[in-house]
């Protein structure tokens, strides 16, 4: 239920008219975000639904990776359990990175400005009257994050496979790097850095601990992924970038548009 006068007009809050004292554009970074992730929003869905040009052999849109569903041929390194779904067989997947990311602490952060105004920055009164927290539909399942994080990690280990598979030419024959390549090995490689600096992964292998001393290999690995959280809003935002850009050059090559850069 939602907090009665925990809003910003609460008693026990500064009596402030104005909406804000700060005299810096502030308004920046919530528009920043508002437009670069609202545009990744609307390509993604578009290619989520699109249902087509996902795969140029030997590579493979990480939105439709792995395929399960009635996929193009060549595609489905898993098979196709799926192949009855009637929709785009990247719905079928998709839901665990985005959960991943749509429930990140850090993301929370920069939708909740960005889009909900609560608050759109430090400083700023927020238009809402009321605040509930996250005890209650839709944001309840933000609680998730950690098990969402468990699906990330298989989901990059997959994508490490297409990258290996990516080594392949036109014809599966091996010894082959193309641009699409690289594309993939770098998105995967910022994949892995994002995921792995995720603060479920920090308390996955070093929280709940009493003694350090006692758990040397755990406390080798929290020290690791403690260093890698630090740039996890970084990582966040690169591996957005680089996703979407390797769909977009797969894409541009199974349409026809273009031709693979081949080094060899």
């Amino acid at each position: 239920m939602p907090l009665s006068g925990a809003g910003v007009t609460g008693p026990t809050r500064a009596r402030i008219e104005a909406r804000t004292l700060r005299t810096d554009r502030w308004w920046l970074a919530p528009l920043t975000t508002f437009v670069v992730f609202g545009g990744f929003v609307v390509y993604a869905t578009w290619r989520a639904f699109a249902g087509s040009n996902y795969y140029a052999s030997p590579y493979l849109s990480p939105f439709y990776s792995p395929c399960l569903g009635d996929c193009v041929e060549g595609a489905s390194d898993f098979g196709q359990p799926f192949g009855w779904f009637p929709l785009s067989a990247a719905l079928i997947i998709l839901i665990f990175p985005l959960g991943f990311r749509m429930t990140c602490y850090y993301y929370r952060k920069a939708y909740y400005r960005a889009f909900w105004l609560s608050p759109p920055a430090c400083g700023v009164a927020e238009p809402h009257l009321y605040y509930s927290g996250e005890a209650r539909l839709p944001l309840i399942l933000n609680n998730l994050h950690r098990y969402f994080w468990y699906a990330a990690v298989v989901v990059a280990l997959i994508l490490s496979l297409d990258v290996v598979l990516a080594f392949r030419n036109a014809d599966h024959e091996w010894g082959h790097m193309g641009l699409g390549t690289l594309l993939m090995l770098v998105n995967v490689v910022y994949i892995w850095l994002y995921t792995l600096s995720c603060h479920s992964c920090r308390h996955a292998v070093g929280g709940r601990l009493r003694h350090f001393s006692r758990h040397p290999v755990r406390y080798q690995l929290w020290t690791w992924v403690s260093r890698l959280n630090v740039n996890h809003a970084r990582y966040a935002w690169v591996s957005l970038f680089s996703v979407a850009l390797v769909d977009l050059y797969i894409y541009l090559l199974a349409s026809g548009r273009i031709e693979d850069v081949t080094f060899f």
